[in-house]
């Protein structure tokens, strides 16, 4: 059994365990063969949840991407002889509106707490889990308006392409863990499927389908119901959007939140 536990998220949805709490952010840690996390949240929510979950820090951890709601809280889980997997990118100073957005604390600080492994390929960060890496976009991407990423000293519009998310296989087919998917769902899915050589059928985590215009929504929504058994969004998401999700795919669509646990 593959088990997702959501450390940190914008809700809480379980009455149980007690003290759980939400924030605007995002953390999964998953339980395959060898424990991965998957981000660290905004601030020591994540930790807090984590210990409240009675779970045991992992030794690997994976950045979805550089946004701060995904490694605020990097400081409160990093440990001696961790391994941290993440995109170069991930370390570069990026802004969204003028307001800066990235990773809250510089890379040499990250360094001295863990071993930072970058890598813009896929790669099998444990046995059966797969960082994806960058991400090819061949379809629709999900992206920040009026942003930038800071290369080499110089502005460019930021197109995530740090972005990247997890993917277990499992004897039912791939686990798909998102961070926000900012490369876009159907990108994700696909190169998923290319890298672990078989079909995605679970989706945990942010889709970051508020991006997207209502009218772009139903052929996502659409293709989604095509290929997966169960779908829980989250974070990204965005709450009506979960409504139109639950409607639109019925029992296939699974809440989730703080504290809840999604298993395969």
């Amino acid at each position: 059994m593959t088990r997702v536990f959501v450390l940190a998220d914008n809700k809480v949805v379980n009455l149980r365990p007690q003290g759980i709490r939400a924030e605007w952010g995002f953390s999964a840690y998953i339980e395959a063969k060898e424990p991965v996390l998957l981000d660290s949240g905004q601030s020591d929510v994540a930790l807090r949840n984590m210990l409240a979950l009675q779970l045991q820090m992992p030794s690997k951890m994976v950045l979805s991407h550089g946004h701060y709601d995904h490694t605020g809280g990097l400081m409160h889980m990093l440990r001696p002889k961790m391994k941290l997997y993440a995109h170069p990118h991930a370390f570069l100073s990026r802004f969204y509106k003028g307001v800066y957005v990235g990773i809250p604390f510089v890379k040499e600080i990250v360094s001295s707490r863990a071993e930072v492994v970058e890598t813009e390929e896929p790669v099998e960060v444990a046995k059966d889990i797969w960082m994806l890496g960058e991400i090819p976009r061949r379809h629709e991407e999900a992206l920040l308006e009026d942003s930038y990423i800071v290369i080499d000293g110089e502005k460019q519009f930021d197109r995530i392409l740090d972005d990247t998310s997890i993917a277990v296989k499992t004897g039912k087919g791939v686990l798909l863990v998102l961070g926000c998917c900012h490369a876009g769902l159907r990108n994700t899915v696909e190169y998923a499927e290319e890298v672990v050589g078989d079909e995605v059928k679970y989706i945990v985590g942010g889709t970051h389908l508020i991006a997207f215009k209502p009218q772009e929504l139903p052929e996502i929504i659409k293709w989604l119901d095509s290929k997966v058994e169960k779908i829980a969004p989250s974070h990204c998401t965005g709450l009506h959007n979960e409504f139109l999700l639950k409607e639109k795919l019925g029992e296939k669509y699974v809440m989730i939140g703080s504290g809840s646990v999604f298993e395969v």
